[in-house]
């Protein structure tokens, strides 16, 4: 089942330019807290979405508050209060793993990950 998509192409595409401009900087943290809320939220949100549709499903719970969350990756799906496979990090440290300017081994001390199904490494840079 494909995922139903909440944030156009064009505006995800337009939002990555502008978070790969900031991560690729000197000072990639004071860059991208310094981007707009609007274009964060939406990089985020188009980069959850990317996800989904990589590695569809239902198993686990990707966290990345305040601006989105998605669930995806293949295998038993749960019906009632936590999820048993949560993926939750800030804003940065998402956009740094799923655009490839980090990776998930290097972030893992950022990235609270429970659950057998949580190591995204896989699936992650998204591009």
């Amino acid at each position: 089942m494909a995922i139903r998509r909440k944030v156009s192409e064009d505006a995800g595409a337009a939002a990555l330019a502008a978070i790969k401009q900031t991560l690729g900087s000197a000072d990639p943290a004071t860059d991208f807290a310094a981007l707009p809320r609007t274009v964060r939220a939406t990089g985020v949100r188009y980069l959850l979405e990317e996800l989904a549709t990589l590695a569809p499903g239902n198993s686990v719970e990707v966290r990345v508050p305040p601006f989105g969350v998605t669930q995806c990756v293949a295998g038993p799906r749960h019906t009632r209060g936590t999820p048993p496979n949560v993926v939750e990090a800030d804003a940065l440290t998402w956009c740094q793993v799923a655009l490839g300017f980090a990776t998930w081994g290097e972030k893992v001390a950022l990235i609270s990950a429970s659950g057998l199904r949580s190591d995204l490494s896989d699936y992650l840079p998204l591009f």
